[in-house]
């Protein structure tokens, strides 16, 4: 008997271990000047045993790739859809039948589980653009996701930024939902707790770092080294936990209890900023990961926590508005090669994760400064042209590749616009000042990147047909 204990013992341990690896998800973007192909990321998602995707848009080439996959998915509808999708339930129903019904059935069928509805609609730097919309729009997703037989299997739901609630300076049991969009929060989250739909909230400790520098370092992360935050009984040793918790109670101030809460976006970017880098990344992955694999969740939410780690890759076209280092949060670079040794079940174990295999790029030749340009002066209207329409954020301050001479700043430069601009022969001219070069230019801190070859084309929602032509721009991989 005591045998036959031990071994159900060790097989329940190796079910939640299983458990926590196969509910771990990640979020890939692709703002980026040429987004990975899919069929890539769907390998490396498969190569390190990661189940859950969820996306920002719900291309219809991309999403093909997930299909017999299994890979659980989850669309995005974009915050520009939010008011056509507030005022016309007939688009919304097409949105389903073409993004949603048929994917189901083809080709073994997407495993698509949830819909988000827009994202951080209610971020102050919006200034209340959606409110009026965020809520018609997500009644009538999963309205319509009924009405087509699946509002069993699918759920709508909103990714929100943590800014939607807030403690003071007071503990987590003083969270309530900001005074502003209170009424329509209460009103959001008492929707999704009535259709069993999950509420997504975005964390992000690093944040918190980036926009105070007298913010306790140590709370941003999972050693618990520094004095914390006690709040009544409860001694919170971590950001990710008291975050958690102050939605808990915001939650249950709104009137709703027990609803199931997802981790939309968590992660730590690599560049862009003095606390942006690889070594903190790592820490912070270990500590977080670590945590999930325990599934002892939060104080108030104990248990299993589902996540979604973001994000997969760099995206080198994103608003720089944040911050730099929003082009860096990738735990892959741009053509999916690992940055940094990290282990998905947490157990501790880390090594490099498994990257996109046979990615092709382009020509492998760089656009760099001309020898005989001495005068550098001449090329600094260059140069900020070159940066403003590529990526210079590797240059800012702390990053990696802020330790570059003088020249090899420009050129750097240079060769980003020339890179983003698919090696084109006009972009590395410069009035004279550039040179096309077989001579790789990186350094063991820095990389001089080459673009990868286009995988084909994308339509920019899978939206097209039912807004009739308005926003049937391609997008060119």
């Amino acid at each position: 008997m005591a045998r036959a204990m031990v071994f159900i013992w060790t097989c329940y341990c190796v079910v939640l271990a299983t458990k926590c690896v196969n509910c771990l998800g990640v979020n890939w973007g692709t703002q980026a000047s040429t987004p990975l192909d899919p069929k890539y990321v769907v390998q490396m998602l498969k190569d390190n045993k990661i189940q859950k995707v969820k996306l920002f848009d719900s291309d219809i080439w991309t999403v093909n790739h997930f299909a017999g996959t299994g890979i659980e998915v989850m669309l995005g509808i974009p915050n520009l859809y939010l008011k056509e999708f507030s005022n016309d339930f007939d688009a919304v129903e097409d949105y389903i039948k073409e993004n949603v019904t048929e994917h189901l059935r083809n080709h073994g069928g997407v495993n698509i589980k949830y819909i988000a509805v827009g994202n951080e609609p209610f971020l102050k730097s919006y200034k209340g653009a959606y409110e009026k919309h965020i809520f018609p729009a997500l009644k009538n997703v999963q309205k319509a996701l009924n009405k087509a037989g699946l509002g069993n299997k699918i759920k709508a739901t909103i990714p929100q930024n943590a800014d939607i609630y807030d403690s003071g300076s007071a503990g987590p049991s003083a969270g309530d939902f900001r005074a502003e969009i209170r009424d329509i929060m209460v009103k959001i989250a008492r929707f999704l707790k009535q259709n069993n739909c999950p509420f997504m909230v975005n964390i992000y400790p690093f944040l918190s770092l980036y926009e105070n520098d007298d913010f306790p370092i140590e709370f941003a992360f999972f050693e618990g080294g520094g004095k914390g935050v006690q709040d009544q009984n409860i001694r919170y040793t971590n950001m990710f936990d008291a975050n958690l918790d102050t939605l808990s109670h915001s939650l249950k101030k709104a009137g709703v209890n027990d609803i199931k809460i997802i981790v939309g976006e968590i992660g730590w970017p690599t560049n862009g900023h003095k606390q942006a880098n690889i070594k903190m990344a790592q820490k912070f992955y270990h500590g977080l990961l670590q945590k999930l694999s325990t599934n002892k969740g939060t104080p108030l939410n104990p248990g299993y926590i589902e996540v979604y780690l973001f994000s997969l890759t760099d995206e080198n076209k994103k608003s720089i508005a944040p911050g730099f280092f929003e082009r860096h949060w990738g735990i892959f670079q741009y053509d999916g090669q690992p940055k940094f040794p990290i282990d998905f079940t947490g157990e501790g174990n880390e090594k490099m994760p498994i990257g996109a295999k046979d990615v092709k790029y382009l020509e492998k030749q760089w656009c760099v400064l001309n020898d005989d340009m001495k005068n550098l002066s001449k090329v600094n209207k260059d140069l900020e042209f070159a940066c403003s329409l590529s990526d210079c954020t590797s240059l800012s301050y702390g990053s990696t590749c802020n330790k570059l001479s003088e020249r090899k700043n420009v050129s750097y430069a240079f060769n980003m616009y020339f890179q983003m601009s698919q090696q084109s022969v006009e972009a590395c001219d410069f009035n004279g000042a550039a040179k096309i070069t077989k001579k790789n230019y990186s350094t063991d801190e820095c990389l001089f990147p080459v673009e990868l070859m286009s995988g084909g084309r994308r339509n920019v929602v899978g939206m097209m047909s039912f807004l009739g032509g308005l926003f049937s721009l391609l997008v060119i991989l």
